[in-house]
């Protein structure tokens, strides 16, 4: 069973496959390497994949090269996580983007709405992941307030 592995702070700018590859060719010939492009301008993306045959060969790769100069960057090299299927989703679709994508502003304000309700008080509380920004938000609105 081949692992995949994530290759990621690379410099934004023409990375050449074969060079990319030069760094992990001491593993074998079994290791192959893909680097992410924009469509449009052809750059590189800032992330590549290689595909290395055991998952002994991931972790030396990992140990080794995680943390490595390469065109004057610093290799993150992590293992990749698969794609999730969306609810719905039926086989031979198209996958749905990894979560490292781009979240839209539509997706974030939902999740900066959402609240939870305490049991033992019955009153609304905010979600514990935004209430340094509500605190600060209602400190900014009661000093607007005060100013008025």
């Amino acid at each position: 069973m081949s692992i995949r592995l994530y290759v990621g702070n690379l410099p934004k700018e023409s990375v050449d496959r074969q060079a990319l590859h030069a760094v992990f060719e001491e593993f074998g010939e079994e290791v192959s390497t893909k680097v992410i492009k924009d469509r449009k301008t052809g750059k590189c993306r800032g992330f590549a994949f290689v595909t290395v045959p055991t998952d002994e060969m991931a972790d030396q790769v990992i140990e080794k090269h995680n943390g490595q100069a390469f065109m004057d960057t610093t290799l993150k090299i992590e293992k990749a996580l698969p794609r999730e299927k969306a609810k719905g989703e039926k086989e031979g679709s198209v996958p749905t983007p990894s979560p490292t994508t781009k979240r839209t502003a539509s997706t974030t304000k939902k999740r900066q709405t959402t609240t939870t309700v305490s049991s033992s008080s019955g009153s609304v509380q905010p979600d514990p992941r935004w209430a340094d920004d509500l605190a600060k938000l209602k400190e900014m609105l009661a000093a607007q307030a005060s100013n008025t």
